[in-house]
Formats: C-alpha cells, sequence, structure tokens
C-alpha cells in the first residue's frame, strides 16, 4: 500500500507546484495598485493550502486522458473560488476564526471590508480566467462557468449549504439535513472539481453520471473526515482553530455520532466511494487511492 501512497503524494506535489505558479503569474502582484487588496489577496492564496480541489480536477483529468494545459486555467479558478470561501467563511459575521493555513486569516490581518474585497475579487477573476482560456473552445468555457457557477452558489451549492449551515448552529438537526447541508457547503464544489474536468475530457453522459456520483460522495467522505480532524487533532496540525464547531455549536457528524460512529460512517461511505468507480470505463487506480486518501489523512 505505501509506494501506492507515495505516488499520489507525488502527484498532488506536482499539482500544487503546477497551480501555485499559474496562480502566481495571472494574480496581480502585491506591489499593483490597489496594493492592500491585492497583498491580502495574495496573502489568502499563498497560504499553503491543500490545494485538494485543483489536484482533485487533474486526478479526474489523469484518469480521462486529459493534457494538463486544458486543466490547468479552471484548476487555478477553482482554488480562487475555494480560497474566496475561506475569507467569507472566516468573517466575524461568519465563523468569526483567526486563523487559517496556519496564518492570521484576511480580515484579522488587512481588516474586514479588505477581506470582503479580497473574496470578491477572486470569486470574479476566476470566471474571468475560464472566460479567456484559449486551451478550450467557446463551448466548453461557457459550460464549464455554468458549471463552476451552479456549484459555487444556490439554491443547492457552496453558498446555499454555509448559509442552512448557519441557520443551523445549536439546534437539533436531522442527519438528512446535515448531509444535505455538507453536500453544498463542502461537497458541491469536490462535485464541480471532478465535473469540470469530466466536461473537458467531452465524456458521454453515462459516464459523466457516474464520475458524478464517485465525486459526490467523495465530497461527503471529506467532510465526515473533516468534522473528525477538528475535534481529534491539533490546532497546530491543522492549521485553523482546532474544535472551533462544538465552540459555534455547529451541526456535524461527531455531535450526532459520536467519534467512534463517525469514524464508521467514514468507512461506509468510502466503501460506496470505491463502488461508484465501477461504472467508470476507464483504469480508476489513481481516484481510488484519492478516496484512500481522504479517508486516512489527518489535517
Amino acid at each position: 500500500m505505501m509506494p501506492e501512497i507515495e505516488n499520489l503524494h507525488s502527484f498532488i506535489a506536482n499539482c500544487v507546484r503546477l497551480v501555485d505558479a499559474k496562480l502566481d503569474e495571472i494574480v496581480p502582484t502585491a506591489e499593483t495598485e490597489p496594493t492592500n487588496l491585492h497583498k491580502a489577496i495574495r496573502h489568502s492564496l499563498f497560504a499553503g493550502g491543500k490545494r485538494f480541489r485543483p489536484a482533485f480536477v487533474f486526478a479526474v483529468g489523469k484518469t480521462l486522458d486529459v493534457p494538463n494545459e486544458k486543466l490547468l486555467n479552471v484548476a487555478a479558478a477553482i482554488e480562487m473560488i475555494h480560497t474566496y470561501s475561506l475569507i467569507h467563511d472566516d468573517l466575524p459575521a461568519m465563523d468569526d476564526d483567526d486563523l487559517r493555513r496556519g496564518r492570521e486569516t484576511c480580515h484579522v490581518k488587512f481588516g474586514e471590508a479588505t477581506a470582503i474585497l479580497a473574496g470578491d475579487a477572486l470569486e470574479t477573476f476566476a470566471f474571468q480566467v475560464i472566460a479567456e482560456d484559449e486551451n478550450l473552445s467557446p463551448e466548453i468555457r461557457v459550460r464549464l462557468i455554468s458549471e463552476i457557477a451552479r456549484g459555487a452558489g444556490t439554491p443547492s451549492g457552496m453558498v446555499a449549504g454555509q448559509q442552512v449551515d448557519l441557520e443551523s448552529e445549536g439546534k437539533e438537526i436531522r442527519i438528512e439535513d446535515l448531509e444535505n447541508i455538507h453536500r453544498g457547503k463542502t461537497g458541491a464544489m469536490i462535485e464541480v472539481s471532478a465535473r469540470t474536468a469530466a466536461i473537458i475530457a467531452e465524456i458521454n453522459e453515462d459516464q459523466l453520471s457516474a464520475v458524478t456520483k464517485y465525486a459526490s460522495s467523495l465530497g461527503l467522505l471529506f467532510q465526515i473526515t473533516d468534522d473528525l480532524l477538528d475535534v481529534t487533532q491539533t490546532t497546530e496540525v491543522l492549521g485553523k482553530t482546532a474544535g472551533k464547531d462544538e465552540i459555534s455549536k455547529k451541526a456535524t457528524y461527531p455531535a450526532y455520532y459520536g467519534i467512534d460512529g463517525t469514524k464508521e460512517l467514514a468507512a461506509k461511505v468510502h466503501t460506496e466511494t470505491v463502488l461508484y468507480l465501477q461504472a467508470i470505463d476507464r483504469p480508476t487506480d489513481l481516484l481510488n487511492e484519492v478516496a484512500d486518501f481522504i479517508l486516512n489523512r489527518r489535517k
């Protein structure tokens, strides 16, 4: 098992290098006016995040034989969307956190107004990057923009999930409602990461459906393990405030099932996730390893 995990770590590390280089190329420098805004953007964007979502774009793309140059801009755009969501998620009006990716959150270092604008800029710039991607046909670009907007927005995307998450704080909710929160808040953009690569590959609808089911289940697994890490790891390991979900009285899987029950649920969802790969008519070793990686991650 260890050689495969090493290969996956090397694959992810290479994806991080590609995406970071592209982001550094396309995002305005810290010296570009207005400098405070661009310093804030770069502070959050280059804080050493896991880059899982763009790496997942590349993993699905590799499985479907898509060359990296066709995936790079959409991978960078998805990381911009993700970083914008973290900036806004940390704001006092939302989760009110002062640590993200091991450093001060954007609003703590640059002020709330600049943090809001930094998030706004990253979100809009993401769509510009895709619209201007000459490696893709105009038809594919339009489809990708629609796909990302759906996953990032409402009624079933990231923003909608965040809203319901906020409204559920301190309340007892059904397990079905908890799953719906996380399928939107976390799972939607993970699903989008897979679907955008599949759209670029121009696979048929049956294959796209298979990729979507796998990615949707993987997104749920990601959130379950994220909830576990919040109660089992330290702030130093996570790079964000540990135990914050409990402090904020958020609806989480450990709060509902307990730690042992949540671990059992994670194992069950992992099994389901891997089973969906059987319907993808390609070698799926890499995507299988991704599911293993999410189940066993430590931060």
